[in-house]
């Protein structure tokens, strides 16, 4: 695997940091999680299948955790040890609690200068809001992105996305790479510091143009893909689920228009987003309303269309593409798992299924210790 060798020390806790490490993990890293006596607060969040919520698992498949006490002296000895020791380091406190510990990224480096140091936080090392305490929400909402997200009401709606996390943990993914490609040629290691809040604010360039040309809020229903056009909308059918469309380029236009036989409403949807095409919209919705989801979904089939159903959760791990792509796995013991994004041709990823029991590889640190 691409990655066998590298040694990773994690001591993030929920989302962003551990499903960063669980990609390196799946690709062959050498993964150990520093969790505080309590675990990490992701092992009881939510439903479990097994030893662990299925939250925990998802994200923290393949490491092995240690259980260390950064209050204590020799707590922070081994830590410092382990970072010594390994190629990436990786941490979301909050900024400067790293530096009161001693186990900041000056004082790795000292010791080891190939060291790829990752900090991942809210808004970054420094700024006026660096001490603030946020989660993924409160990114979203000062970014701006919560306030483009809007439910039928109006009001701002909380997205089904943990955009923030997820994001910043790409970005530190990639970061982490970067950094260990430039090592190879350089010999030294780097330090990342990846806020989430920027994430979400440099992952909306397709509606940053008003507010970047004119210094304007976007209108998100004249807007092209939040609302202000009938080829990029959600429509509800008659037994009340829903289906989207998502294509507005003129073949798409036609293809439908000219099926239900309204070609002589192309013209509102190619002129662009916008409330003109509010009669098209009003069309759109007393079709779909005449037939439910299912009759759609057939009625879509081989059709020229960026058609899609709106999935329940259950419905997406059981689409027939998931299916047929292996995108759902079972383990040995009967529990699912959504299987490694990033496919290899060769050298694919081979996940290692099982999440670590708190603390199962403090016996490996001993061992090192006495050595």
């Amino acid at each position: 695997m691409k990655l066998e060798g590298l040694k990773v020390v994690d001591l993030s806790v929920f989302l962003p940091g551990p499903y960063l490490t669980m990609s390196l993990a799946d690709h062959g890293a050498e993964v150990i999680k520093v969790e505080a006596a309590g675990g990490d607060p992701g092992r009881a969040i939510g439903l479990a299948d097994g030893p662990h919520s299925v939250f925990f698992r998802s994200v923290n498949r393949g490491k092995r955790s240690v259980v260390l006490d950064l209050k204590s002296e020799a707590g922070r000895a081994t830590l410092l040890r382990l970072a010594t020791e390994a190629d990436v380091f990786v941490e979301a406190f909050r900024p400067g609690v790293m530096k009161r510990l001693g186990i900041d990224y000056e004082t790795v480096a000292a010791r080891n200068p190939r060291i790829v140091y990752c900090s991942i936080s809210a808004f970054g090392q420094d700024g006026p809001y660096r001490d603030r305490p946020a989660h993924d929400l409160a990114t979203e909402a000062l970014a701006g992105v919560a306030g483009i997200t809007l439910g039928a009401d109006g009001a701002p709606a909380i997205p089904g996305l943990a955009a923030a996390d997820i994001i910043s943990s790409l970005n530190a993914l990639s970061g982490v790479l970067m950094a260990l490609l430039r090592r190879e040629r350089t010999g030294r290691g780097d330090y990342l510091d990846i806020s989430m809040h920027e994430s979400v604010l440099a992952a909306v360039p397709n509606q940053l143009g008003p507010a970047l040309a004119e210094d304007r809020q976007p209108v998100p229903a004249q807007e092209r893909s939040l609302g202000g056009a009938a080829f990029y909308q959600i429509y509800e059918t008659a037994d009340r689920r829903h289906l989207v469309l998502a294509g507005q380029e003129e073949k798409f236009i036609r293809a439908l228009l000219g099926a239900l036989g309204r070609l002589d409403l192309a013209e509102l949807a190619e002129r662009g987003p916008g409330p003109h095409q509010l009669p098209l919209v009003q069309f759109l919705r007393q079709t779909f309303r005449a037939k439910p989801l299912a009759e759609w979904v057939r009625w879509f089939d081989g059709r020229e269309v960026c058609f899609a159903p709106v999935n329940t959760l259950p419905e997406a791990l059981a689409d027939p593409q998931v299916v047929a792509r292996g995108a759902v796995v079972t383990d040995g013991e009967g529990r699912r798992h959504v299987a490694p994004v990033i496919r290899f041709r060769h050298e694919p990823a081979r996940p290692r299924w099982q999440a670590p029991a708190l603390g199962e590889a403090n016996p490996m640190l001993e061992m090192r210790a006495a050595e």
